[in-house]
């Protein structure tokens, strides 16, 4: 490795992130290698990249493994894509690569970092990803909690007790949740003014906002339509040739999704307009389902709009 001389060859680096290792391919050079996915490990393919100019690092989200990687390309000055692992998939199967072992896979995301040149994932600050994984925790309490609560219905009197006990540590937990998100919330300075935005608008609580500003950072950067496909909640079509299929919505932030879904179920009964919109799609013989993703994406344009504007909430 101390003979290698440095290139001026732009490259595309793909990793396969594992637990123990960290499978690398760089594709212009046909490279391969392998380290553990330990800090000594990383120095060492950091050390390999410096040879060259790199275009982009591409590694699958996989919720924790890839996070010292990129971190410490982040610190290096090197530009991290962190893919989708569904995208990197869905490239796989258009080039009929059907077989999966690390190290094929370390190609794969290199091949499509370099032909399909996907946006470079801007680097999130240490606050910003505590809060990102404070609003998982929450979410994974509350889905416990509601889990306990039909359980409760299903087994009846003779464990309500015990039912009942395990929902009260739930909400203690909640809270302390909460409150840990209250703190990391208020550190992060430029969000004071988007907040005080979204809280103006009838049926948008905490956690929406919290959600919304963790996890959709494009909003009120676009336009009503593409932050509603970025959601999940724009109808998409369905036609060929004179076929013409149900619109129907279809992926999108799923995490965004729910919370706004919650939100905006409360929204029907206090905010006169998404519930005067509610009533009418009603009236009009809509499904309720429909009637609510229907005011989900009503619900999500305002407040992008808002935010673009830089207005509170206001009915004119």
């Amino acid at each position: 490795m101390a003979n290698l001389k440095t290139s001026k060859t732009s490259v595309n680096v793909g990793v396969d992130v594992g637990k123990f290792n960290l499978d690398v391919y760089i594709h212009e050079k046909d490279i391969y290698l392998r380290e553990e996915n330990t800090p000594d490990g990383i120095k060492k393919i950091i050390k390999r990249l410096s040879y060259y100019a790199v275009e982009r690092i591409a590694m699958e989200a996989t919720g924790r493994y890839e996070f010292a990687l990129a971190e410490a390309c982040y610190l290096r000055g090197l530009p991290v894509v962190i893919a989708k692992p569904i995208s990197v998939r869905r490239y796989a199967g258009a080039i009929d690569q059907l077989a999966k072992t690390d190290k094929i896979d370390a190609q794969v995301i290199a091949e499509y970092a370099a032909i399909i040149k996907p946006k470079v994932t801007p680097k999130k600050s240490k606050n910003l990803i505590i809060i990102k994984d404070l609003l998982a925790r929450r979410r994974q309490i509350m889905h416990m909690r509601t889990q306990e609560l039909n359980r409760m219905k299903i087994m009846g009197k003779a464990f309500e007790t015990s039912c009942n006990r395990m929902i009260k540590m739930f909400d203690k937990e909640i809270e302390r949740m909460e409150t840990k998100l209250q703190k990391h919330v208020d550190e992060q300075a430029d969000w004071s003014e988007r907040q005080k935005i979204l809280l103006s608008a009838p049926g948008v609580g905490k956690t929406l906002v919290y959600s919304i500003l963790a996890d959709l950072p494009e909003v009120g950067t676009l336009t009503n339509n593409q932050i509603s496909k970025l959601v999940g909640v724009a109808p998409l079509n369905r036609d060929s040739g004179k076929t013409r299929g149900k619109r129907r919505i279809i992926g999108g932030r799923a995490n965004i999704r729910t919370t706004l879904y919650m939100a905006t179920l409360s929204a029907t009964l206090c905010n006169p307009v998404i519930r005067s919109f509610y009533l009418k799609l009603k009236a009009n013989g809509k499904h309720s389902k429909v009637a609510i993703t229907a005011c989900m994406r009503k619900f999500i344009t305002i407040l992008n709009s808002m935010i673009r504007g830089n207005n509170e909430w206001c009915i004119n």
